[in-house]
């Protein structure tokens, strides 16, 4: 559903005096910055050694190019792209984080009645010459690829085979794919004795370890389209995710947009960035977009019966709504 790097949320890192002038006994911040899934990915680690805190998260930026080589459809080699071209009317066996990530991705497409799902490629790739300057597709055009589309034509056969009923399925995981790498790069930080850290995907999905030396969590300033409100949330072991269509000024006037609604075929229409806190990044990317393509009224009565999910969509006119079960968001000035 997203196809190319989100519009940037902005983040403020609470850091101490510690982060310029370390102490023998306070823990020192390790910063590095890997291009990686078409974004930049970043890490901040806190740890009495910088050498062991650079070696972990060395370690979560290898976990983190490997996501990408099983999960990118950019990647003519990668294990989607493999089963993007062979998985039609037959079994495939697949490796087993992306057997894993795919079956999430359906398990949201149930919840969100075919809101998000990842099968919307084929609509993605007609959409793309569109937003780059090509005129765009017809109404034929868009019904004959919407055939493509649909979750329910995909078949799990365990443990880790998957098959298309379709001739011409493929699957996008640009909604999902982020979150999940930012999942396994905690997993391989906390393995290697890292408690507290900030993983950062580009701005879309952030994931907040612990907090920073004498801090209670992590302050993070969501994506604010009206810079009127600054809201802001506080991150201990929590995840959030950003979304928003494509910006008209940045492709155009008339751009279409890069996010595409599976129902309709078309670019979803709506002026809101929609930002979620959810304990993974798994979760946060996928509701994300699903609560960009619902809408506040239908996005609301999704998630109001989650545990610890909290959601804000903001207009350009300042215009809000928020459901918060989990972290409360907060605002730095008022409208």
């Amino acid at each position: 559903m997203r196809f190319n790097r989100p519009w940037i949320a902005a983040l403020l890192l609470i850091f101490s005096s510690a982060a310029s002038v370390q102490s023998t006994t306070r823990p020192g911040l390790v910063l590095q910055k890997r291009y990686i899934m078409g974004t930049v990915f970043e890490i901040a680690a806190y740890d009495q050694s910088s050498q062991h805190a650079s070696t972990a998260i060395d370690q979560a930026f290898q976990e983190i190019v490997h996501v990408d080589d099983e999960l990118s459809n950019y990647k003519s080699g990668s294990a989607l792209s493999k089963l993007n071209r062979s998985a039609h009317f037959h079994a495939e066996t697949v490796p087993s984080d992306l057997y894993r990530v795919i079956e999430t991705a359906v398990q949201f497409s149930k919840l969100s009645e075919g809101k998000f799902d990842i099968s919307v490629a084929p609509l993605v790739n007609l959409w793309k010459a569109a937003l780059s300057g090509d005129a765009e597709p017809t109404l034929e055009q868009q019904q004959k690829v919407k055939g493509c589309v649909g979750y329910k034509k995909i078949e799990f056969i365990a443990p880790r085979q998957i098959s298309f009923r379709s001739p011409c399925m493929q699957l996008d995981l640009g909604a999902i794919g982020k979150g999940y790498a930012v999942d396994r790069a905690a997993e391989v930080l906390r393995a290697g004795g890292i408690l507290n850290a900030l993983i950062n995907a580009g701005g879309s999905t952030m994931l907040a370890m612990g907090a920073p030396p004498g801090q209670s969590a992590w302050l993070v300033h969501l994506r604010d389209p009206s810079h009127k409100i600054d809201p802001q949330v506080m991150l201990k072991d929590e995840s959030v995710s950003t979304s928003e269509q494509t910006i008209p000024s940045l492709l155009g006037k008339d751009s279409p947009g890069h996010i595409i609604d599976p129902e309709t075929g078309q670019p979803v229409q709506t002026e809101f960035a929609v930002s979620v806190i959810a304990k993974t990044g798994l979760m946060s990317d996928s509701l994300s977009t699903t609560l960009l393509l619902l809408g506040p009224a239908k996005g609301r009565v999704l998630i109001q019966g989650m545990a610890e999910v909290s959601a804000i969509w903001i207009a350009p006119d300042a215009r809000v709504e928020t459901v918060m079960s989990g972290p409360q968001i907060v605002f730095g000035r008022k409208a």
